[in-house]
């Protein structure tokens, strides 16, 4: 039996069935944990900031294609803008 450390729920992990490493979510609060020990089972909140970090850098990225995006469309504005002057 172990407890979880976000939420206090008794988890029942047998010792056998896990590996120090493991992640496991917990069944009440969903919350992602890692076995920290094996005898006793301990359990500690799953470190997840490498997923968000490469997050932030795939937003990033987009933004930076939205902004290249939004210069090209002023650009052909302006030649539109500017052939219909000499149009008249």
């Amino acid at each position: 039996m172990a407890t979880c450390p976000e939420c206090d729920a008794d988890i029942e992990v047998d010792e056998f069935d896990v590996d120090k490493g493991d992640l496991i979510s917990c069944p009440d609060c969903g919350a992602n944990l890692e076995v920290t020990s094996t005898s006793p089972v301990e359990l500690e909140a799953a470190d997840d900031d490498d997923d968000d970090e490469e997050d932030d850098d795939d937003e990033e990225e987009e933004e930076d294609d939205f902004d290249e995006d939004d210069e090209g469309a002023d650009d052909g504005d302006d030649e539109e803008n500017e052939g219909g002057d000499w149009d008249e």
